[in-house]
């Protein structure tokens, strides 16, 4: 029996593989954009890991054989949670800047709702402060309320940019609240700095490691095609 390259099988085979191809192509060049509009999980994920470990283990150190860290190591602390909120605004509001419409909303919200969000639980701190709130009760309520802040608004962030591993981050980070404030002083430092900076160091190379494989993906189609 004579083979017939031409007959209808297989053009209807070569137009589902066609199509395939199509549908591929479409996928990666919207994950291209997504990637290239939102915020880039890597550099924030790594921003507030290297925070959170530093300043938390500064904390820890420095409240060893004290009831209480020393100034100084709180300043630290501070000022390694405002660099982390600051990066978060510029770099969230600088990658959705030449964007237009509902996706330039979105990412200005979610940078000025960071900002927000600290303000607010600042002037939460102040208030139990001047209620008569003891040395260990302000240590876990700024500790494990900084978490549920960050916690939140990640989750927030995974719907606003559709990103199921800013999910996952912001349960991580509400678990971890829960388990440094029950831990207690001063080893709720510790928590916060292995499993709270740790956690966002692991996403961070979890996300680079995902970015990598999409690339060698699409590299590879490119090279079929």
């Amino acid at each position: 029996m004579t083979d017939h390259p031409d007959r209808p099988g297989d053009a209807t085979d070569d137009a589902g593989l066609a199509a395939a191809d199509s549908l591929r192509l479409i996928r990666e060049q919207q994950d291209r954009a997504r990637a290239a509009l939102g915020p880039d999980g890597r550099a924030l994920y790594g921003a507030w890991g290297v925070a959170w470990l530093a300043g938390y283990l500064v904390l820890w150190f420095s409240a060893q054989g004290r009831e209480q860290p020393e100034a100084w190591a709180y300043w630290v602390f501070a000022g390694a949670l405002a660099a982390a909120v600051v990066f978060t605004m510029v770099h969230t509001m600088s990658r959705t800047s030449g964007t237009r419409g509902v996706s330039a909303r979105t990412g200005a919200m979610y940078g000025w709702a960071w900002m927000l969000g600290f303000l607010t639980f600042s002037a939460f701190l102040g208030g139990l402060a001047r209620a008569g709130a003891d040395g260990e009760l302000m240590g876990l309520a700024s500790n494990g309320g900084a978490c549920l802040v960050v916690g939140l608004l990640y989750l927030g962030g995974a719907v606003a940019f559709d990103d199921r591993s800013l999910f996952v981050l912001g349960g991580w980070i509400l678990l971890v609240a829960a388990a440094a404030t029950l831990a207690g002083l001063p080893l709720t430092y510790l928590v916060m700095a292995f499993a709270g900076g740790g956690g966002f160091l692991v996403m961070a190379l979890v996300d680079h490691l995902r970015i990598v494989r999409r690339r060698r993906r699409a590299g590879e189609g490119a090279g079929r095609g």
